[in-house]
């Protein structure tokens, strides 16, 4: 199972059909196209920025190594960690950059599959009741009686002296 989030443009309201338009899925975990791709996935995702950042810093590891005068197998290797380093960092990448251009994460959901995690995050989304009601008991800010248990001070003495 993954975690997807929805991102929607700010200041829309839960049920808005008009604002799935604009809505994008990211899938959090390991993205092994932007481990293999680097800029080019960046290019593709339309991340300009983080696409620049990430093609200046390997060519400023590039430049670095040459000047340290490591050998091309270290170069390498180098090259290879900052691409794994990309892969795990790029569906946060990702959710940043959708923050900063006016769409933020609204709601994550857990499937099996991109297609499954739109089915969900669509009929949660265009549920207009779901916002409406509280998930649970603990989240409308009711409380239930305590259970005799909850009466003592971390489980260990009475409440009061009456309790023994």
């Amino acid at each position: 199972m993954r975690t997807y989030t929805l991102h929607v443009p700010e200041g829309a309201v839960r049920g808005d059909v008009h604002a799935l338009d604009r809505a994008q899925l990211v899938r959090d975990g390991f993205s092994s196209r932007a481990f293999a791709f680097t800029v080019l996935w960046f290019a593709w995702h339309r991340l300009w920025l983080a696409a620049f950042l990430v093609l200046a810093g390997l060519v400023g590891l590039r430049l670095a190594g040459e000047a340290l005068g490591l050998p091309p197998a270290a170069g390498l290797i180098v090259t290879l960690l900052a691409g794994l380093l990309i892969g795990l960092e790029a569906s946060s990448l990702r959710r940043w950059t959708y923050g900063r251009r006016g769409l933020p994460a609204r709601d994550a959901v857990l499937a099996a599959s991109q297609e499954e995690a739109e089915m969900k995050l669509a009929a949660r989304w265009l549920d207009r009741d779901s916002a409406q009601r509280p998930a649970s008991p603990a989240a409308s800010g009711a409380r239930t009686a305590p259970r005799r248990d909850e009466e003592t001070a971390l489980g260990f003495f009475p409440a009061h002296e009456g309790a023994r």
